[in-house]
């Protein structure tokens, strides 16, 4: 351990709550409050979904920029995206343009809702100069394999005729061929980064339409169409770039958009809380750090599987300090053997005991302080 010592507070959002930002500051306010002379590193986290591209802002100092496309079933809406202080790294965060949330006024549209708001709006990422491009998943409101996004970055998606489908899941049914002679001549010159938390196939009964679809209105009838959909976009892929993309983990991720990114533009996949975690700089400040605080609204078996605590736990892990890494949590749902098997030291909840949601909402920022404190105290008391 160094002399001053060094604590990291690298936490999740609490959903419904508070943003990663707040908790991050809550969670220092009480670190500071134990250890007054620790230096005390804030880098807001998030798994790669939704939210994500606010957390980067936030650890980059940068203002997202804005951008008029449309909506998942062709309204228009504003965008925001983002690109890094040093002008190197863009982000797209697919709900912002094509996101279930950016629909819920409408009856959902499982066959036609389309990702082509999403292709703008990095079709303006790559016009702004970047040289890698974060594609943050989660919230999709379709299923169309990714055609939508490759059309508005250019690409023709064509039928047996010749001429262009429609967008949407329903379109790729009759897709035959690519023409990428419009494609942005900047899309191929570029890394990237594609955030997927899941690993489920692109077709199949663990594939985008079986698993995801239900929830974006797709009935029974519509699942089956849509799979076979996929089934033929994947053919049609493969054929077009050589890429076999059908079976690969992850490809069935937000309706399917991976597999288009991934077999047209060269995209690698990987878990969300790792790209973002990279951007932040966390591997770098947990190096050197004595005590590493995250959190998240619920501490449970899916947050040692990809998520924001585990990608910290294994950083811990390899970290020549090998920090201990605690969870503060607004509920702990994990026992303790399976939270230490996972490389966290501990989890604690900021419920102070019974108590009702509103009250613990109402009460979250002033909890967490408490519970960092305790931690700290326990953990840097000897220093």
């Amino acid at each position: 351990m160094s002399t001053v010592p060094h604590v990291v507070v690298a936490p999740d959002s609490f959903k419904g709550s508070l943003t990663a930002v707040d908790i991050a500051e809550a969670l220092a306010a009480g670190v500071r409050s134990a250890a007054p002379d620790a230096r005390v590193t804030c880098l807001p986290m998030a798994d790669g979904g939704e939210g994500t591209l606010d957390v980067l802002a936030a650890a980059w100092g940068v203002t997202p920029r804005e951008l008029v496309t449309v909506d998942a079933v062709g309204r228009p809406v504003t965008a925001r995206w983002l690109v890094s202080a040093d002008g190197r790294t863009g982000v797209v965060e697919l709900a912002q343009a094509s996101g279930l949330v950016g629909v819920a006024d409408v009856v959902r549209q499982p066959l036609h809702a389309h990702t082509r708001g999403t292709g703008e709006v990095a079709a303006a990422v790559l016009d702004a100069g970047v040289e890698e491009v974060l594609v943050c998943l989660g919230g999709s409101a379709s299923t169309d394999g990714g055609a939508g996004i490759l059309t508005g970055l250019g690409v023709r998606v064509l039928d047996a005729a010749g001429e262009q489908v429609p967008d949407g899941g329903e379109g790729l049914a009759r897709a035959a061929s690519l023409d990428l002679s419009g494609l942005h001549p900047r899309a191929r010159q570029v890394r990237w980064r594609v955030a997927a938390d899941v690993t489920n196939p692109l077709t199949g009964e663990h594939g985008a339409a079986a698993v995801f679809g239900p929830q974006k209105g797709a009935r029974p009838g519509d699942v089956a169409f849509l799979d076979e959909a996929l089934a033929r976009w994947a053919g049609v892929l493969e054929r077009e770039t050589g890429v076999a993309v059908r079976e690969l983990p992850g490809a069935g991720a937000a309706g399917g958009v991976p597999a288009a990114l991934v077999a047209v533009l060269g995209a690698v996949v990987e878990p969300g809380a790792r790209m973002v975690a990279d951007a932040v700089g966390l591997p770098a400040a947990i190096a050197d750090a004595d005590l590493v605080l995250t959190g998240e609204g619920s501490f449970d078996s899916q947050s040692v599987r990809g998520k924001v605590a585990d990608g910290i736990a294994r950083l811990a892990q390899r970290s020549p300090t090998r920090p201990p890494v605690v969870v503060v949590a607004g509920q702990v749902l994990l026992p303790a053997d399976q939270a230490r098997a996972a490389g966290i030291r501990a989890a604690f909840s900021i419920a102070p005991g019974p108590t009702t949601m509103d009250e613990l909402v109402t009460h979250t920022a002033h909890r967490l302080a408490e519970v960092a404190a305790s931690v700290t105290a326990l953990t840097l008391g000897g220093r």
